[in-house]
C-alpha cells in the first residue's frame, strides 16, 4: 500500500513516522519550508519513555511532482487549511485512491466529499497529543497514540482491511470502525466540549472545576451538544467528558486553548460554530444552547481581535 501523508506537522509527521518506522511505503507532501529543514535535521519523533526516533532523509515529494499512484491519502491538516490542503493533494488522487482525514469536527467529510466524490472518502479521527519544536522535530506528550477510521456506510471493505494491516504493524493503536460516524460524534461532543469551556474560561479542567459553578457549566454545556448530536440522528456517548472535563486538579487544556493563548488561528468555525449551524438547522431556538452560543461568541471576537492586531 502506497501511502501519501498530507503534511509532515505534529500529527502527520507522527503517525506517517510511526508508520515509516514499521517499513510502509510512506511519502510525505510538504510545502518547501518544511522539506529544507527535513532535508536539515531529519524527521525526528520524541516519545515519552522512548528513544529518540529519527530518519536522516524522509521520504518527501512537492506538490509539483505528485502523481496520481497512492492507494491512500492520510490528510491531517487543520480544518481551516482544507481547501489549500485539497489543492495540493488532488494531483495524487487517482481512481482507487482512498482519503482518510483526521481532522477535527465533521464539516470536512462533506467538503472532501463534493471535491472527490464520496466514494473516495473514510471517516476517522486520531487521539494524539503532540506539538513540533523549533528544530521541527515532533514531541508526543502523553502515551496515547491511536487511530480510529472507517468505511461511512459501516461496511468492511478490501481497503479498510488493507488500511488495517497496515496500521497493524506500526506502533500506534489503531481500530476500524463499523460506526466510523458516531466514533467521530462522539470525539466532537469531547472535543467541542474541552475547546469551549477552557477557551471561554481562559483555565484549564481543574481550575473551571474548582471555579463556584464550574462544574455545572461544563456538564450543561456536554448536555447542550449531546442535544445537538441526538437531534441529527446519533447518540454519543459523554462518559469520557463527564469523567476527564469534571476531575479536580486537572490539567487538561485543548490544543484551540493554546492556540489561542499563543495569538495562533484557531478552528472555532469547524469545532463549535458547525454545531450551531447543525443545531439551526434541527430547530433549536435561537436562544438554546447559550453556553455554546457564549463559547463561540468569545471565540470569534478572538478572531476578530487576532485580525485587527495583525
Amino acid at each position: 500500500m502506497r501511502i501519501l501523508v498530507v503534511g509532515a506537522g505534529a500529527v502527520g509527521g507522527y503517525f506517517g513516522g510511526r508508520l515509516l518506522q514499521a517499513s510502509q511505503d510512506v511519502t510525505f507532501l510538504v510545502r518547501p519550508t518544511r522539506a529544507q529543514l527535513l532535508k536539515k535535521n531529519g524527521l525526528v519523533l520524541r516519545n515519552p519513555q522512548e528513544p529518540v526516533i529519527t530518519f536522516s532523509n524522509p521520504p518527501i515529494v512537492l506538490e509539483q511532482d505528485l502523481t496520481p499512484t497512492f492507494d491512500l491519502i492520510l490528510l491531517s491538516c487543520k480544518a481551516y487549511d482544507l481547501d489549500g490542503a485539497m489543492n495540493s493533494f488532488a494531483p495524487a488522487v487517482g481512481k482507487e485512491t482512498a482519503i482518510l482525514p483526521l481532522l477535527n469536527g465533521m464539516r470536512h467529510v462533506q467538503t472532501l466529499s463534493d471535491r472527490f466524490g464520496k466514494e473516495k472518502i473514510l471517516g476517522g479521527l486520531c487521539n494524539v497529543v503532540a506539538t513540533l519544536d523549533e528544530s521541527g522535530a515532533v514531541h508526543r506528550m502523553t502515551p496515547v497514540h491511536n487511530i480510529t477510521f472507517g468505511e461511512l456506510d459501516g461496511t468492511s471493505s478490501k481497503r479498510t482491511q488493507a488500511i488495517t494491516e497496515a496500521f497493524s504493524r506500526a506502533e500506534f493503536n489503531s481500530q476500524q470502525s463499523d460506526n466510523i460516524l458516531l466514533s467521530m460524534w462522539e470525539k466532537w461532543l469531547f472535543l467541542s466540549s474541552l475547546a469551549a469551556s477552557t477557551c471561554l474560561m481562559r483555565a484549564p479542567i481543574g481550575e473551571i472545576v474548582a471555579a463556584p459553578g464550574g462544574k455545572a457549566f461544563i456538564l450543561a454545556l456536554i448536555d447542550e451538544i449531546k442535544s445537538i448530536a441526538q437531534a441529527c440522528g446519533y447518540s454519543p456517548s459523554a462518559e469520557r467528558a463527564h469523567q476527564m472535563l469534571t476531575e479536580p486538579g486537572s490539567s487538561l487544556t485543548a490544543s484551540m486553548y493554546r492556540d489561542l493563548q499563543q495569538g495562533y488561528r484557531i478552528e472555532a468555525d469547524q469545532i463549535v460554530g458547525d454545531l450551531l449551524l447543525r443545531a439551526k438547522r434541527a430547530g433549536f431556538a435561537d436562544d438554546a444552547l447559550v453556553r455554546l452560543r457564549t463559547a463561540y461568541v468569545h471565540m470569534k471576537a478572538y478572531e476578530s481581535q487576532r485580525k485587527e492586531q495583525a
